[in-house]
């Protein structure tokens, strides 16, 4: 019985492929190799950094949302991007660490990229 290959090596003999779907936060991501002591390799997604946003003419590069009772982060993006799985860009334009944090407080103002103005945002969007 022949041995089977990781999910990670199929994707490898593909040219341009990669681990992430087009329109994950982490499709642009480097992907390392770890070597393990008995030689054995571990891949895993380097650290992804947030380039600066560019500054428009008029400033704008967000718009303000108003947090209601129930909303979720992907409910957001369906509602501004058409996509719940776009989620991921609402939290790159907001400080916080875990993305229920951008919705567990009714009442809260957040960031809500605008089309073009945000690095992966809508307006370059890699659908």
């Amino acid at each position: 019985m022949a041995d089977i290959e990781p999910y990670e090596s199929a994707l490898d003999a593909i040219p341009g492929a990669h681990p992430y779907p087009r329109t994950s936060r982490y499709h642009d991501a480097e992907i390392g190799i770890h070597r393990r002591p008995d030689g054995t390799e571990v891949r895993y997604t380097k650290r992804r950094l947030l380039p600066p946003l560019d500054q428009t003419p008029d400033g704008d590069l967000t718009q303000p949302h108003t947090v209601g009772a129930g909303e979720r982060p992907d409910l957001l993006a369906q509602r501004y991007f058409g996509d719940p799985a776009q989620w991921w860009q609402i939290a790159d334009a907001n400080p916080v660490l875990d993305p229920r944090e951008l919705t567990d407080e009714a009442g809260r103002v957040i960031d809500i990229p605008l089309a073009g103005g945000f690095p992966g945002g809508r307006g370059d969007r890699r659908v």
